[in-house]
């Protein structure tokens, strides 16, 4: 009988498209000259610069996270956690300034450094017994921190992309992205002061070959959300508005989160676009 090599778990899976999400938005970036690195991205304020290194210090943070323990939350994450509370509609945009005066070999150099170390970092933590791990949200599970950073690379990769005016291929990671944003609802309607729903939503997406993906019950639901997963993607990452989506929702509550969706913590869309 022929032999099939085992399915990598879900876990192992996540980290495999953090990684081959990283590595294309590298090669997007790499070879640029400074003027590109200088070029405004759709996130008002921000260069490519600014979109590299937000990810070098999140990727850090990450890593630093991982280190503290979060019974006592007493560890390396502790003044990551204390400067973002100080000042959590300014931080990002103060510690990406500050990554972005770095020349632009030098910051490429940072992010290469900091995603390879919180790769094994979280490869390491996944060959042990995880438990979960404090961030600037709630705290979440490994999966969730490995699925947190793939979106987050993402969605800012998007924005170069975007920049660059160039096509990237589709990420092997995009049903992650969706779940995190389907989980995330409460998050964000808390996040806007608002009581989430006491029923679930039908989420019901097609990816880019074709397949259905789907969250929530068939019945009983409190509103649908329909549409190809990318777009969904663009939506909770907040790369997209509502009306530049192909997502059709059905039910008040449904609308209501099409404009409020966040898969990322932080101030909410009122305050800020997604960084």
């Amino acid at each position: 009988m022929p032999h099939h090599a085992p399915s990598p778990d879900p876990t192992t899976a996540t980290l495999d498209a953090l990684t081959a999400e990283g590595d294309v938005l590298e090669r997007l970036v790499r070879g640029l000259d400074e003027e590109a690195w200088a070029s405004p991205t759709p996130a008002a304020g921000w260069t490519v610069a600014h979109q590299i290194a937000h990810l070098a210090w999140t990727d850090e943070a990450a890593s630093a996270s991982l280190a503290t323990p979060p019974e006592t939350g007493d560890g390396p994450f502790t003044d990551y956690r204390r400067r973002f509370d100080a000042d959590p509609s300014g931080h990002v945009d103060t510690t990406a300034a500050d990554g972005a005066a770095a020349p632009p070999a030098e910051l490429l150099e940072r992010w290469c450094t900091s995603r390879a170390r919180l790769d094994r970092d979280l490869r390491a933590a996944a060959a042990g017994t995880p438990g979960t791990f404090l961030w600037f949200g709630p705290p979440m599970g490994l999966r969730s921190m490995a699925t947190a950073r793939l979106m987050e690379t993402w969605a800012h990769g998007q924005d170069v992309a975007d920049t660059l005016g160039v096509r990237r291929p589709t990420s092997p990671g995009l049903r992650d992205i969706c779940h995190l944003g389907v989980v995330t609802r409460d998050f964000a309607y808390r996040n806007n002061s608002l009581t989430p729903p006491t029923g679930q939503f039908r989420v019901d997406l097609h990816s880019p070959d074709g397949l259905r993906w789907t969250w929530g019950p068939d019945d009983d639901a409190v509103g649908t959300v329909r549409g190809p997963a990318l777009d969904f993607c663009l939506l909770v990452t907040q790369r997209r508005e509502v009306g530049a989506l192909d997502l059709e929702f059905v039910g008040d509550e449904a609308r209501r989160w099409a404009g409020i969706a966040q898969a990322f913590a932080g101030p909410p869309k009122a305050v800020m676009r997604g960084r």
